[in-house]
Formats: structure tokens, sequence, C-alpha cells
């Protein structure tokens, strides 16, 4: 799971680099064309075992990790890499609440103190004392609940589905809703939007090594991150996972110039991750 998080931190440079000369949304795209392939390949070898008969589900499940993905990426593309990640890194937070709402799971009097101890490390890291609340911060909370949401959705589909059916949801959408997106982009105005709806950008030759080096991350990240969570009790192997932000803000600060964060943000993210190993000590 430490080697997952360093090259998580590594895929987040290359993404906020390329950012530089193609839009969020199109490298969403690239991000998860390596992952459809991967998946194609092993079901050659291994077809898809699985009763089915939750079509719907498994097609909410791709279209939330998706938005999460888009506003996760539009954060890399704008905000320092580290708080783009602390940000995503609060889906255990909503996981734990949307599991009460929706799976009807009981939750103890630590794990709502879990709760609020997040919520509270959300409100300062978004900097409410000397920035105001805007359209990063919203994404950034946004891409936290999308993969709650996704997240809690894979706990029910496990039931019915094969593993890669559920992985090729997400990364089929993430694959085909950016191509869909940019194709009607020119016919959409709406400047807020623009994490959603972007122009499809030519990759320059030089690129095209960053593209390979994020798709290649991405990919190995998310075969080592499985490993661990097949190796290991989940609550272990999240509580290491945190290591990203540690590994985001050193990469941030190395590779792209970033500031280390400041007194109040350094403190929310410090109770984004203590909330979130409250969570997942159970």
């Amino acid at each position: 799971m430490l080697l997952a998080s360093l090259l998580f931190a590594g895929m987040g440079v290359f993404a906020k680099l390329l950012s530089h000369s193609m839009p969020s949304l199109e490298v969403v795209f690239f991000r998860n064309v390596f992952g459809v392939l991967l998946v194609g390949v092993s079901l050659l070898h291994r077809p898809m075992r699985g009763v089915g008969g939750r079509p719907w589900l498994l097609l909410f499940r791709g279209l939330m990790g998706f938005l999460a993905l888009l506003c996760f990426f539009y954060d890399i593309a704008h905000i320092p890499l580290a708080e783009a990640m602390t940000y995503s890194k609060t889906s255990p937070i909503w996981t734990a609440l949307f599991a009460y709402l929706f799976l009807h799971e009981a939750l103890s009097g630590r794990a709502w103190m879990a709760v609020f101890v997040g919520f509270l490390g959300i409100v300062l890291i978004t900097d409410p004392f000397t920035t105001p609340f805007d359209k990063y911060d919203i994404l950034g909370i946004l891409s936290g609940v999308g993969a709650a949401l996704a997240y809690t959705s894979v706990r029910e589909l496990k039931r019915y589905y094969d593993t890669r059916a559920i992985v090729l949801s997400f990364m089929g959408m993430g694959t085909l809703g950016p191509l869909v997106l940019m194709a009607i982009s020119p016919y959409v105005e709406a400047k807020w939007l623009d994490f959603i709806f972007a122009k499809f950008v030519v990759p320059e030759k030089k690129l095209w090594w960053m593209i390979i080096a994020m798709g290649v991350l991405a990919t190995l990240a998310q075969i080592f991150m499985t490993k661990a969570y097949g190796a290991a009790k989940a609550g272990i192997v999240a509580t290491v996972s945190y290591s990203n932000i540690l590994f985001s803000i050193l990469f941030g600060v190395i590779f792209l110039a970033d500031p280390l964060p400041d007194f109040v943000k350094f403190l929310g993210i410090i109770l984004i991750v203590l909330s979130g190993i409250l969570v997942a000590r159970r």
C-alpha cells in the first residue's frame, strides 16, 4: 500500500504537468484508457463470472466514479497536489455516512465522532479564515462524495458481479464519457462547467511519454492497492493509504513548486487523516 500510495502521488504529478497543455477532461480520458486495456486483456484469459441483474446500480457506480475523477483531476490542475489528494481522501467519512443512510448500518459513538472530526477537517482545509469558499473547494468535496457513493454501491454490487465488471463500469465510463463530452463541448457555453466540457487538444509528441507514464503509474498503483487489500485487514491498509497525502506534499514541493500547506490547512489534513483512521479501525 505504501508503494501504491507513492505511485498514485506520481500519477498526480504527471496529471498536473499534462494539465498545463490539455484540459483535465482529456487527462481523465488518458488516465482510464490503460485500465480498460488491462481489464480487456484479463477477460481474454478468464471470462467474467457473476449472476448480474443490477445494471442500473452498475451504471450508477460507473457514473459516480467518473464524476469524482472529473472533480479530482480538475482540482489537481488548479490547486496544490496535496490539497486535491486530501479532498479525495475524505471518501471514508462520506462512505460511513452513506452506509448509515442507505445501507442502514449502525454507527457507533466513535464512528460519529470520526465523522464530526472529518467534517471539521474539511472546513479547515477550505481555509475559511483567509480565502473565500470557491469552486475548487466545492469540486474537492464532490470528489470525496462521488467516490464514497461509488464505494458504497460496490458493497452491494459485489454480490452480483465479477470484480472486473465493477472496475470496467468505472474505467469504461471514464473513457467513453470524456469522448462524448469533448464532442459536444463546442456547442456548450458554460464557463463554470469547464471541468465537464472541454475541446480535445491533440497532444504534442513530447507529451506522450508523460501520458504513458501517468497511465502506467495509475495502473500499477491500482494493482498494488488491490493486492494490499487482499493480503491484510482493510483497516490497516486504509490507514497506510493516507501516506498518499505525505507523498503528494513532498512531490508537489519538489516537482511542481507547490507551496507547503499553511497551519490551518495542515491542521485540516491531520483531522481528515485522523477521521479516516478512526473510521477504518473497526
